[in-house]
């Protein structure tokens, strides 16, 4: 299995060449970017030339949505450039959540819309999860699957961590989902109380998730990318280190 690094885990721990070296030395193939990190590229073929440098490939990404409405022609030449074969929006800030269903499912045809130029080229096109996507409304609906409503095409980039962290069962939101994950954040979840430092995450294979059972219900999915990830590492060689020998061994 060719395991990626997600950059943002690394974000805080000096220039990308030396992220992109760590990852190769540890094993990782592939890496997936951030959105900060596109917005604000300003040489394209060095961090494709780094890449190569590296023996890495950056199968995917992430890209604001934003970006993707006003710069489409933009995001196609980045992925071009460095190989991008999946874009998936990250993240929605809390003021512009919607509040209803009606709400979602016009967000999610929104997110549809913008995504189309990209799909058009041959990109794959998909949202990435956070918690609030997970927690019910006042009616009792689901954010994910009104957004799904919306946008019944769409892929899944599915961060089971958050999942979690909402208080769901992942394991029947993927025999759910399972048919729209391409790609799956790998993060744990420290024991309650601890590593508070971190944000309460922990190293993959030391937390309180079960991906053990995940990778085997995943890999029943048509999920193909496997991304490491850690929020707030204090450490984030130590993180990418463990996190791929435990994934190795499972």
């Amino acid at each position: 299995m060719k395991t990626s690094y997600q950059l943002y885990s690394s974000r805080n721990f000096g220039p990308l060449a030396k992220t992109l070296s760590m990852a190769s030395e540890l094993g990782y193939a592939q890496v997936e970017g951030y959105g900060a990190l596109y917005a604000e590229l300003e040489d394209l073929d060095g961090l494709a030339a780094s890449l190569r440098e590296n023996a890495l490939r950056m199968p995917s990404a992430h890209m604001g949505l934003e970006m993707i409405e006003d710069t489409p022609d933009k995001v196609i030449g980045i992925c071009r450039a460095l190989g991008v074969e999946h874009v998936f929006v990250p993240y929605l800030d809390e003021p512009n959540r919607p509040r209803d269903a009606a709400g979602w499912c016009a967000f999610g045809d929104r997110v549809r819309r913008a995504g189309a130029p990209l799909v058009a080229a041959g990109v794959g096109f998909g949202w990435h999860n956070h918690d609030f996507e997970f927690t019910p409304l006042d009616d009792g609906t689901m954010p994910i699957d009104a957004l799904f409503e919306g946008a019944p095409e769409l892929n899944l980039e599915f961060d089971v961590a958050w999942c979690v962290r909402a208080g769901q069962d992942p394991f029947a939101w993927l025999e759910k989902l399972g048919g729209r994950t391409v790609s799956a954040h790998v993060k744990d979840i420290a024991p309650a109380g601890e590593k508070e430092d971190e944000d309460g995450w922990a190293d993959v294979g030391e937390g309180t998730m079960d991906w053990a059972g995940l990778m085997v219900e995943l890999r029943k999915t048509n999920c193909t990318l496997f991304i490491m990830e850690h929020d707030n590492p204090s450490d984030d060689r130590r993180f990418a280190a463990s996190s791929i020998n435990y994934l190795n061994s499972v």
